[in-house]
């Protein structure tokens, strides 16, 4: 405890001094941070495989390439003080991470059973294709690698079976090629040059969901394929193989390669696995490597349905089965629950498959639970639910090695702490772990610790580690305020980001909380500029976050990054208005049509007292942000009031009846407007900003993509020519080749100089 409380006085000591000489964030500085993902624990516990994401700005690319850390890195710089997500008191240790794959782009390395190899997705050759890597597991480099797949419809999203004979990935096929293997190879080969060699690029639709977020489905479906992976002495790999053969096997006994065809086996003309935005997989192997299960939406209209079921399907066919024979032996294990089933996940006992289910359907921001599904018996159990309900959205979860523990991550109060449920279904309770904004949790083979991703506003994902107590002293879910802002139980594994965030200045976020909308408690976050002389009056930036259903807090972001915008002189306001997650399902809830009302209540009620108790805020001077919901409501803010002196909309629905008609998840709209634009249209129009137009006075910034299919570039265009026939002084930033999100690293360039430029013009800084 002693030495715990002098490195904290040592670090409040320092970092006055530390500060001296550092620049503020600029976008340079963010563009040259490495983007960290998901931690992979090789099977004897030593190594930590993940991917990071290298920007280069004056090439417009990003680049993923391969790095390994070890496990059992020192403890030094572990991140005691509650400061620990600045590098500056997590203290300048050596950085023992090394770069193993940088040759090439490699992403998303998963470890083959026996640790001597690894996984990869590049697209070095014939587009996006699975790799192998063999791995000297005593240097801790990459000895040899090769290419595995060679299939024209691409392939990625690769899983290694438990019993190392076969890796599962994904591809974008045509759903009609059915057949044997090699015949539903040979026709997706022919379909796809045909499609590319064609003059004519028009296409007939027969159903919704036609296109979805920024591409057109142009006829395919995306299929889960399983084929057997065989090593290859040095010097002896198999020629490459023609894009309608995708594989060449093993030699028979005449020294010829054979030809190996993978085999789809989610053939239907469905997705399968479920579109994701990213995150957990919705597909695993069996711990026997002998079934998989994967989620997928078989409704009649996907559009407007939100009921993806898990399946599952044995992974051993003979070579002349063919697609019929694969559906046949598909089984449907969640078709009693209407709403959203994903992301299976067998215990290693083979037991149980772990999943995250939610119970109205149609309604994607439901409360995700987490769910037991009994193999043997079917029974299903719900471990949300106990003696003290878990009212909260269970997002990435592990098992424990011995099956008697699952590990999870839920949004509460502006962070992403990690929970504990002990994997039986007569005893639900959820244990909470450690605080911190946290993702992709990992369990170690020894089942001693916890591997994850934290982040915070002024730290980018990198990758850390919770040891684990021999014994069950874990405090409950709802005791997190307690330990809120100390990570003295975790310590930093990578440090990648810690040469360009130790040279910038960032200010520390701070949380408050106010009566807002039904007299309820709302949770609120403000960043001071660098360089804070509280004698002084600063503008605002007040941001206002999309979804609804996606809350802000202690996270990093490289689209909407705040410190960013605090970075030259202005205080960074934004508000976890009702329809946030991390305060209760209730609370979510309460947005339901009623768009543009509680929020907009708790939005100005948050600023007033923002202004109230923050002298040096400029109320003057104050712009609103938003993208997505937050566009709308920055369109909405538009038509009630004329407190900003300017306004910054991205992505935002203007006209809630026409967005209807754009739109592709059709389920959204007609949950949060409850029902149709034709059969209540009354909801529609009451909360439609187009409607308000008349009342039009601040100056805006509309900011609009051609690739957005979930709110359509025409609603961008029809703000910006209502804006400018009313006379108010307007712009409009227009993506050609960007969707709901600016991606592309000069686009994202332009995008903050664009808004930055517009908010400094109408409300300057001193």
């Amino acid at each position: 405890m002693h030495r715990f409380l002098i490195s904290v006085f040592l670090a409040a000591v320092a970092f006055p001094a530390l500060a001296q000489g550092k620049h503020p964030f600029t976008f340079e500085d963010m563009m040259a941070l490495k983007r960290v993902e998901e931690p992979e624990v090789s099977p004897d516990g030593k190594w930590v495989l993940f991917a990071a994401v290298d920007v280069d700005l004056k090439a417009n690319t990003k680049t993923p390439h391969v790095w390994v850390v070890p496990l059992n890195g020192s403890k030094a710089g572990s991140s005691a003080s509650p400061d620990a997500s600045h590098p500056a008191s997590v203290g300048m240790t050596e950085s023992r991470e090394k770069e193993i794959i940088s040759d090439q782009d490699a992403d998303r390395p998963r470890w083959a059973p026996d640790g001597k190899r690894f996984a990869f997705v590049s697209t070095k050759e014939s587009g996006s294709q699975i790799w192998i890597a063999d791995f000297d597991g005593t240097t801790g480099m990459v000895t040899r690698k090769y290419q595995l797949t060679h299939i024209r419809t691409e392939a990625d999203g690769e899983l290694w079976s438990p019993d190392g004979k076969n890796i599962l990935f994904k591809s974008d096929v045509y759903p009609e090629c059915a057949g044997t293997p090699a015949e539903e190879a040979a026709c997706n080969g022919k379909m796809g040059e045909e499609a590319k060699s064609s003059k004519v690029k028009a296409q007939v639709f027969t159903h919704l969901l036609y296109r979805h977020w920024n591409a057109y489905k142009e006829g395919k479906r995306s299929h889960l394929f399983v084929m057997p992976v065989f090593f290859w002495p040095e010097n002896d790999l198999p020629p490459v193989s023609r894009p309608e053969e995708p594989f060449n096997g093993p030699r028979d006994n005449v020294g010829a390669f054979v030809m190996i065809f993978p085999r789809d086996i989610s053939p239907a003309d469905y997705d399968a696995p479920v579109f994701s935005l990213g995150g957990q997989d919705d597909y695993a192997f069996s711990p026997d490597g002998q079934e998989i299960c994967y989620a997928s939406n078989h409704d009649p209209e996907p559009a407007i349905s939100t009921n993806n079921d898990l399946f599952t399907v044995p992974v051993n066919f003979p070579a002349s089965a063919t697609s019929k024979d694969v559906l046949a032996a598909t089984r449907n294990i969640t078709a009693e629950n209407k709403a959203a089933d994903n992301t299976p996940l067998y215990s290693p006992d083979g037991k149980y498959i772990a999943y995250r289910a939610q119970q109205r359907a149609g309604y994607e921001s439901d409360r995700f639970r987490l769910l037991l599904y009994d193999r043997k018996t079917g029974k299903k159990a719900d471990l949300s639910d106990g003696e003290d309900p878990f009212d909260l959205w269970v997002d990435s979860f592990a098992w424990s090695p011995d099956s008697k523990r699952i590990y999870l991550t839920a949004a509460n109060a502006g962070e992403s702490p990690i929970y504990m449920t002990f994997a039986d279904p007569r005893s639900p309770l959820m244990l909470f772990i450690t605080g911190g904004s946290n993702d992709s949790v990992t369990v170690a083979p020894n089942g001693k610790s916890l591997i994850f991703t934290r982040y915070s506003v002024r730290l980018p994902a990198e990758l850390f580690v919770r040891d684990l107590p021999d014994d069950e002293r874990f405090c409950g879910w709802n005791c997190l305020t307690q330990f809120r802002g100390h990570g003295e139980d975790s310590r930093q594994l990578s440090r990648m980001n810690e040469p360009i965030l130790s040279r910038v200045a960032m200010s520390e976020l701070e949380s408050f909380w106010f009566e807002g909308a039904a007299k309820e408690q709302v949770q609120a976050w403000l960043i001071k500029p660098p360089n804070f002389d509280p004698n002084k009056k600063y503008p605002v930036k007040f941001i206002i976050h999309g979804g609804p259903e996606v809350p802000m807090g202690d996270e990093w972001s490289y689209r909407w990054n705040a410190e960013l915008f605090a970075a030259n002189g202005y205080v960074v306001l934004f508000i976890n208005f009702h329809g946030s997650p991390g305060y209760g399902q209730k609370f979510i809830d309460a947005i339901n049509g009623d768009w543009g009302g509680a929020p907009f209540e708790d939005l100005m009620k948050g600023l007033d007292y923002a202004e109230q108790h923050y002298p040096f805020i400029d109320k003057d001077r104050e712009c609103a942000l938003g993208a997505s919901y937050g566009g709308y409501m920055a369109n909405w803010i538009l038509g009630h009031t004329t407190r900003f002196k300017c306004i910054v909309t991205h992505d935002g629905m203007f006209n809630t009846e026409s967005a209807w008609g754009d739109t592709e998840e059709l389920w959204f709209n007609e949950w949060e407007f409850k029902g149709t634009p034709y059969n209540n249209r009354e909801m529609y129009r009451k909360w439609s900003p187009h409607l308000f137009a008349t009342n039009f006075k601040t100056p805006t910034l509309v900011i609009h993509s051609q690739l957005d299919y979930r709110l359509d570039v025409s609603q961008g265009f029809d703000l910006f020519t209502t804006l400018q026939r009313q006379g108010v002084p307007s712009e409009m930033l227009y993506f050609p080749d960007e969707g709901h999100w600016v991606l592309k690293p000069q686009n994202s360039q332009l995008w903050y100089k664009t808004v930055n430029d517009w908010v400094d013009q109408w409300v300057g800084r001193q």
